[in-house]
């Protein structure tokens, strides 16, 4: 089974009959199910919207079991890899310190985190990069800074538009104002995106916003 975020959230139909761990979600839908409901049940990653399929065979007890299991799978192999990724860097940090400027270094307090590499700019880049309070090195590393915190930002951003647009598409997608919602969630538009969803049905509606938070956001 795919790994997904520590909750997620179950629709009959566009009412939420359940939302928490995925444990106790799959018991609810199993429940649901048994009663021979109509409509469909589909369930939701809470960070992502992205369908959660769930093998619902067996007891309580064993769907429960199953679930953990993958979960404790699902953490040991990201441990391994943040491991994995970790000694790469470490070896990679080691190697350029050891190459760096060739000569033993001087007295002084070490560059602790500091990695040597090569940096191509055109002369006024660097004639503008000298002339920073702290030098070429300081500005450089204030303009990456800036540069990943704004990334970031609109990395949260684009996420959370995907995660709202794949809800919609699978829930609201023959709801009133649909298409309008749709183009005002990419516009940017907050007052009119939850304008055009202040029909839809409450649970819809309330996840939607709930998937929207970062949606939003404006450069800072």
């Amino acid at each position: 089974m795919t790994a997904h975020s520590a909750t997620c959230s179950a629709f009959e139909g566009h009412r939420l009959i359940a939302s928490g761990a995925l444990p106790a979600v799959a018991l609810a839908v199993k429940e649901v199910i048994k009663r021979g409901e109509q409509a469909p049940v589909l369930i939701f990653d809470d960070a992502t919207a992205a369908p959660v399929e769930l093998d619902l065979r067996g007891t309580s007890e064993e769907i429960v079991a199953r679930l953990t299991r993958t979960e404790s799978n699902t953490e040991s192999n990201t441990e391994s890899e943040n491991e994995s990724t970790n000694d790469s860097a470490r070896d990679s940090g080691n190697d350029a310190a050891a190459t760096e400027a060739g000569a033993p270094r001087g007295r002084g307090r070490p560059r602790l985190g500091v990695v040597a590499r090569e940096v191509t700019l055109l002369p006024r880049h660097w004639n503008w990069l000298n002339a920073q309070p702290g030098g070429a090195s300081v500005a450089l590393r204030k303009l990456v800074e800036t540069a990943r915190a704004t990334g970031e930002q609109q990395d949260r951003k684009r996420a959370a538009q995907e995660a709202v647009y794949r809800f919609m598409t699978a829930l609201a997608g023959n709801l009133p104002d649909y298409e309008d919602a749709t183009r005002a969630l990419y516009a940017g538009d907050r007052p009119r995106f939850e304008e055009k969803i202040a029909r839809w049905p409450e649970d819809v509606r309330a996840y939607t916003l709930e998937l929207a938070g970062n949606a939003f956001e404006t450069p800072t």
